[in-house]
């Protein structure tokens, strides 16, 4: 069995697979008259003809508890997806490659420093979502429509995300 252990997000680390979406100096201007400050387009969305982009609240029920064994990764072939922390709390996301299909060793944690949101691109293989506390919320933005927008995959061997530090 992998073992996964989560490194800290960064964008860097995460272009492969999406956008990393914080406020950062490199996005900073002005808006109204100077007293806010404004982080410009932070995440590209994607969605394909037959869908539009729809924003949506997801909250946590129950928590996952790491360590945390899966074998089962999903991917949004027609648009892109983004989580948002509606407070200040980590989070953990496993992703992988958008290839046709994926095994366990080509996934990859990493770890949010808690003011961090993630922007899946179109077709990144990824674990569903996790919170580590009931009553975590996110901001989602993604693509709805009448056609589907998620493949399952079911790994060859079972993986474990270890615990967060």
């Amino acid at each position: 069995m992998i073992t996964l252990k989560p490194q800290l997000l960064t964008s860097e680390r995460f272009a492969p697979y999406g956008d990393v979406i914080e406020a950062t100096a490199e996005r900073i201007a002005a808006m109204n008259t100077g007293r806010f400050e404004r982080f410009d387009d932070l995440g590209h969305v994607e969605t394909d003809s037959d869908g539009r982009v729809a924003i949506s609240i997801a909250r946590c029920r129950v928590a996952t508890t790491l360590p945390y064994r899966f074998d089962l990764v999903e991917r949004h072939p027609n648009g892109s997806q983004a989580f948002v922390p509606l407070s200040g709390f980590r989070f953990v996301v496993v992703v992988a490659p958008p290839l046709e299909a994926v095994e366990a060793e080509d996934l990859r944690a990493f770890v949010t420093n808690g003011r961090q949101g993630i922007n899946y691109h179109r077709g990144t293989w990824h674990m569903p979502l996790i919170a580590l506390e009931p009553g975590q919320e996110f901001l989602v933005i993604d693509r709805v429509g009448e056609s589907p927008n998620c493949d399952e995959h079911s790994l060859g061997e079972a993986v474990l995300l270890a615990e967060v530090h």
